[in-house]
């Protein structure tokens, strides 16, 4: 089994940051990517990122905005917007020795081509490996070495074991799976159930309503889940079942945010991003093609579209027909 010693973090946001941390406490070689050079070199002075104040960035990650000499660790994480992932896996192609694990840490569906992060990167990158790492987790948790679980997919179970053993640590739990499509429909998915979260939570319709929103969303996922061949467990687990009750109960959610904001009247801050914005559309128009009825998902993209008020969306919602549960 590879031990994937090296490690590269493509992205220096929060998260990638955190990520960078975790593999460090792992006792992995890490490099952190930044774009930007002087980012690059001011985070390399001070030992911290902005976007994660008050904590170190481990004395041991090294921080670069060579791409090229990032792309030489064994294994990489790649960690960019969902809609920015194509551009990002793209530069990096030419980089990357062949069979080198690439793994997605981005939650979201491709506008447009309807295509998932590992797709995408096995597309633009065909000497990767693609895997994927996604479940309950917060930035600053992870940064901070707070007790974490995720799950990390890989379509090899060897090449998944091996990574989570790479990875893991005290604090950071990953499970390895070969379902990858059931990890990103989760990541993806609860996105937009979030919001819908956040506009109950910014409405006051109580934590009675808040529950039965997150329960009825969950339901939605698994249906989705099931018609694209993800498996029961899977969407019932920490990518799924796990990252939909943290996005669904905590303002720490960027999309739980954002709907709250929706729900008060106000315009949701733009200083951060809300990745269920756009993968909303994406998504329902994955859950038509697989003749898959999502009433809140639905609900979410005709009021990010203008098409239904926040209180059109909700009676919409109330009224729907009185059936059995399922």
């Amino acid at each position: 089994m590879p031990s994937y010693q090296s490690i590269s973090v493509i992205g220096a946001g929060a998260w990638g940051t955190a990520l960078a941390n975790a593999a460090a406490r792992a006792g992995r070689d890490v490099t952190l990517y930044a774009r930007d050079v002087s980012a690059a070199d001011t985070m390399s002075r001070t030992r911290e990122n902005p976007r994660l104040p008050g904590i170190a960035i481990a004395k041991s990650i090294s921080i670069t905005s060579d791409l090229a000499h990032a792309a030489k660790s064994e294994a990489l994480l790649l960690v960019t917007p969902a809609q920015s992932l194509r551009q990002a896996a793209t530069l990096l192609a030419p980089h990357l020795a062949k069979g080198t694990p690439v793994i997605v840490c981005a939650k979201g569906i491709e506008r447009g081509t309807h295509k998932f992060m590992t797709e995408i990167i096995a597309n633009v990158a065909p000497l990767a490996l693609p895997a994927i790492l996604s479940g309950p987790s917060f930035a600053s948790d992870v940064a901070q070495g707070l007790p974490t679980a995720v799950t990390l997919a890989a379509r090899d179970a060897t090449t998944a074991e091996a990574l989570v053993h790479a990875l893991g640590s005290d604090t950071f739990r990953p499970y390895h799976s070969t379902d990858v499509r059931g990890v990103e429909i989760g990541g993806a998915a609860k996105n937009v159930l979030a919001i819908a979260a956040g506009i109950v939570a910014g409405k006051k319709l109580g934590a009675s309503a808040l529950a039965a929103l997150t329960t009825r969303g969950f339901a939605e996922l698994m249906r989705l889940g099931q018609a694209c061949g993800a498996k029961s467990e899977t969407i019932a687990g920490l990518s799924g079942l796990g990252d939909l009750v943290l996005s669904c109960s905590s303002a720490q959610s960027r999309n739980f945010s954002y709907g709250m904001a929706l729900g008060r009247g106000e315009t949701p801050a733009r200083d951060k991003l809300s990745e269920g914005e756009f993968t909303a559309p994406v998504l329902v128009e994955l859950a038509r093609e697989k003749k898959v009825d999502m009433p809140v998902a639905n609900a979410v993209a005709a009021v990010l579209a203008g098409a239904l008020t926040v209180n059109e969306a909700i009676e919409m919602l109330l009224t729907r027909p009185f059936k059995a549960e399922g």
